[in-house]
Formats: structure tokens, sequence, C-alpha cells
């Protein structure tokens, strides 16, 4: 999976943050097929506990399966966030935005939570 990541990480060249103040991401195609590719088989885990627990299935097995779940929306975050704060956050800091500090602090809470 570390393979996966930095792949993903090297298609994080492009800036997010476009210079007419529209707040907007621009991810690479190859960057964008990776995160719709983790969604989409978080989408089908989503959908296998729904039949889990329509099925009456052991509810430690379900919660596994939650915790599984959780672990890779948590990566998706993660790899959205380093390559926010290789790019957006530098630029924004670069052009004198400091106010981009608090922005990611707050960011940072709410994935933490």
């Amino acid at each position: 999976m570390v393979n996966q990541k930095e792949a993903a990480m090297n298609e994080i060249n492009d800036v997010c943050c476009s210079s007419d103040n529209e707040r907007k991401s621009h991810h690479s195609d190859k960057m964008k097929g990776s995160l719709i590719s983790r969604l989409n088989r978080i989408e089908g885990q989503i959908r296998g506990v729904k039949a889990m627990i329509e099925r009456d299935t052991y509810c430690d097995d379900v919660l596994n399966q939650i915790a599984a779940i959780q672990s890779a929306l948590n990566g998706v975050g993660k790899l959205l966030l380093e390559g926010h704060m290789k790019s957006c956050v530098v630029e924004r800091i670069q052009a004198g935005e400091n106010e981009v500090i608090d922005e990611l602090l707050i960011t940072v809470n709410k994935l933490m939570k």
C-alpha cells in the first residue's frame, strides 16, 4: 500500500487553488482515478456491512468491517491532506495568505475527531 500512496502523491503536482480566488482542486487524472477507486472500494464495503446487518451477522464481525471502512476512509483523507499541504497551503503561505494555517488547523481537528 505504501507504493500505491507514493504513486498517488507523485501525481499531486497540480495546484489546489486557482489564481482567480476560486477555491478548487486540480488533481491529475491519475490521482482522481486513484481516489475514486479507493472510494468505490469503501462504498462496496459499506454495502457489505449493510448486508451483514440485514443477515443478522455477529456484531463483532460487523464492527471489524466498520473499523476497516474507517481506516480506508482515513487513508483517503490523509492522501488529500498531504497533497493539500504540499501544494495549496505552501502556495498560499508564499503569497502571504497566512490565514490558511488557521483553516488547515480547523480541518485537521475535524479529521482527527
